[in-house]
């Protein structure tokens, strides 16, 4: 390697302070080049040495050598030393030389304080597929000053802002999506209801945030019988029931009946699925009206499960005064639907002017009224975190399946993110009630206006876009890629710091007057707060008991066996109870065979995702549901399941264990016969870790056998 030799100029007064890096003034011999590490800039690019550092000295020598045979081969590192204040640059070989003009332009040095800024490449978006929600988009991006691809881009992007599920964009290899894979699916009315069901039938107190619900047309038989029972039971009762179309949005074909021969009469649900719920016929009024509350949530991660709430929100007003239902109103929909789709075209609508007032406010000036009136807000807040946390550990089972099949473990894949709109409805005793889940709640910032009979114009909508944009561009600042990169750079780098001299560490105390700061954080200092508020892992302890369903996904994930895939095989099925030691004399391989085909058979006429055969999750869930109550019938439910979960689950590791000793086992043997090492040595140490890996999963199994023996 060639040594080089560079001129600098050195000045104990006001030019050193000034920033100026000039080439003339005192020599300095540098003795040899220092390999460092590349360091990766905010999009994962590698940043070869165009970084500046000060450091401050009082060593007199200009004498020093370093080894040059260290990390990289790509950056130098030319070390100056000469009396007073130094400066050391890191330079690219011969094959990159940036001038000292660019080394300028992406450096501000601040004159008062002497700090510099480090500029970062900005965080590129692609929002080619973003449609309603461009405008909010646009306006976080141009706060964050982060660089927008509308049209996309040949080149990988950071972030793909999509606009309606995960596969608006394909063949994306990298970066992060806006969207889970299955999320659409999993939030339509019929899928979620099945997911709270689950948990209702495990924990009903818990989950009786939502209403109980039946699936059409394949369970109007049921409702129809059971109303009647109650009917026959409870004269006065006088019930109010809601359909909703499983794919509606918008308030579109909902309607209310008072009994269940007029979803007959209505004939529309034997070509259309949909769910029917008893009518909240109590609701908190405010103004007379009735309103529901669209809380945005940020799911930022289902492994590990990490769950945000926006601080604010937007109430949805209805436009007449409510009325509990009746035969006279039981089709006014102004009265009785809070949708904005609906209720923008009654004439009672009020555009909002501002957050407080008209048909759409926040949710904060309406937690302000409530608070004026002495209502504990603490109280409502916590129950509403409690039903979102809930919901959300009731859907992360059937989204990690949806999630393995489309990125499988191992396999180049975008990560992913999204912002779901929850719709809340607050009884009139101020307890949340779940109505609906959205995958793609509006995000649009303007609202139409009538300027004539069927002609329209959007305006803005302070509401919408106070709100909004906020999400939006907080949801990106959790998410910022060149944060995480930061912070796995910096990790790579603690690992290889080289011993220091005293030396050095004169050179380290002497250079903190030039604190480097990152211009991200002048960005940061100059936005407000995060909007966003961690709900979960923050509370996870009060919640992990009820993610039982979630272990049972691991299993049948386990056993899928094919990737790409969300069906269990006959095959795989077989395979999770023989390891699990599932099948004794009450419980044959040939009932297995026949479990696994009456559940499949059942399920498959119901016309749920018919794409691939097999057992789907939820059919797996029932069949452990089922063997769990033939195992351990003096528990309750939820215990039963929890106990067979944990005898599964320590089979399996028992299993697993016993692998990982016979490979050993085969690669010391191999080592043993293929060295000149004394023969006994290697493998008596790998029995004495085999067993005390082996102790916490055989004192579980021991302690299930004295139990349940």
């Amino acid at each position: 390697m060639s040594e080089h030799y560079l001129k600098a100029k050195t000045d104990l007064g006001e030019e050193a302070d000034k920033g100026d890096i000039s080439d003339s003034g005192a020599e300095c011999f540098i003795a040899r080049d220092v390999m460092v590490p590349e360091r990766q800039n905010a999009a994962g690019a590698i940043n070869k040495g165009t970084g500046e550092q000060f450091l401050e000295g009082n060593e007199k020598s200009c004498e020093g050598t370093v080894p040059g045979d260290a990390m990289h081969p790509k950056v130098h590192r030319q070390i100056l030393h000469f009396t007073g204040r130094i400066w050391m640059r890191r330079r690219e070989g011969s094959r990159r030389g940036d001038t000292r003009q660019d080394n300028e332009k992406k450096l501000e040095h601040n004159k008062e304080d002497g700090t510099v800024i480090r500029r970062r490449r900005s965080v590129t978006v692609d929002s080619s597929k973003a449609k309603t929600s461009l405008d909010a988009l646009k306006i976080s991006l141009k706060q964050l000053r982060w660089k927008e691809f509308p049209l996309g881009r040949r080149l990988p992007c950071d972030i793909y802002w999509h606009g309606v599920s995960f596969h608006d964009n394909e063949n994306i290899c990298s970066g992060l999506v806006n969207k889970f894979p299955g999320m659409t699916e999993m939030v339509r009315k019929i899928m979620l209801s099945r997911a709270v069901r689950v948990m209702q039938e495990l924990f009903p107190e818990e989950y009786n945030f939502y209403p109980r619900a039946w699936i059409l047309p394949e369970e109007l038989p049921l409702f129809t019988a059971q109303v009647h029972m109650v009917k026959e039971k409870a004269t006065s009762w006088r019930p109010t029931f809601i359909v909703k179309p499983d794919g509606g949005s918008q308030g579109d074909g909902i309607y209310l009946i008072r009994d269940p021969s007029e979803i007959q009469m209505l004939g529309s649900l034997q070509s259309r699925a949909a769910v029917v719920q008893e009518y909240i016929s109590k609701p908190l009024l405010i103004d007379k009206l009735k309103f529901d509350i669209r809380l945005y949530v940020v799911l930022k991660s289902l492994e590990p499960l990490e769950i945000y709430i926006a601080k604010d929100g937007l109430t949805r007003f209805c436009t007449e005064p409510y009325q509990e239902p009746n035969h006279k109103n039981l089709h006014n929909m102004f009265m009785h639907l809070t949708n904005y789709s609906l209720n923008i075209h009654s004439a009672n609508f009020v555009h909002s002017e501002s957050v407080s007032t008209g048909s759409k406010r926040t949710f904060t000036s309406i937690l302000y009224r409530l608070a004026a009136k002495g209502i504990d807000i603490k109280k409502v807040w916590s129950d509403i975190i409690s039903l979102v946390i809930k919901t959300v550990i009731a859907l992360a089972g059937e989204l990690k399946v949806y999630y393995q099949a489309e990125i499988p473990q191992g396999k180049p894949g975008p990560s992913c993110f999204q912002i779901l709109g929850f719709d809340i409805l607050l009884v009139k005793n101020l307890k949340p009630v779940l109505l609906e889940v959205n995958a793609n709640p509006s995000m649009r910032i303007e609202h139409e206006h009538e300027i004539s009979p069927g002609v329209f114009e959007y305006v803005p909508s302070p509401v919408d876009e106070e709100v909004k944009v906020a999400v939006i561009r907080d949801t990106l600042r959790l998410i910022d890629p060149s944060k995480r990169k930061n912070n796995f750079t910096q990790s790579l780098q603690s690992d290889h710091v080289p011993e220091t001299t005293k030396e050095e560490e004169i050179f380290d105390d002497s250079h903190s007057n030039f604190q480097e700061q990152d211009a991200g954080m002048h960005r940061e200092n100059s936005l407000p707060s995060l909007c966003l508020k961690q709900v979960f892992p923050k509370y996870a302890k009060q919640f992990s008991y009820l993610r039982v369903v979630e272990r049972i996904t691991n299993l049948f994930i386990r056993f899928l066996g094919i990737r790409g895939t969300t069906k269990l095989g006959s095959t795989g099925f077989r395979t999770f109870i023989r390891c699990c030691k599932l099948s004794n004399s009450s419980l044959s391989m040939a009932s297995v065979d026949i479990l696994y085909i009456d559940i499949t058979r059942r399920w498959s006429s119901t016309g749920y995702d018919q794409r691939e055969p097999g057992m789907c999750l939820q059919a797996f869930i029932e069949a452990f549901i089922y063997l769990a109550r033939r195992r351990f019938k003096s528990l309750p439910l939820h215990e039963q399941v929890t106990t067979l979960v944990d005898l599964c689950e320590c089979h399996l590791e028992t299993l697993d264990e016993k692998r990982t000793a016979s490979s050993r086992g085969a690669a010391e043997h191999r080592t043993l016969f293929g060295s000149s090492q004394p023969q006994g040595l290697h493998t008596a140490q790998s029995a004495h870790v085999n067993l005390l890996h082996r102790t916490g999963t055989t004192n579980k199994l021991s302690d299930y056998k004295l139990h349940y023996p």
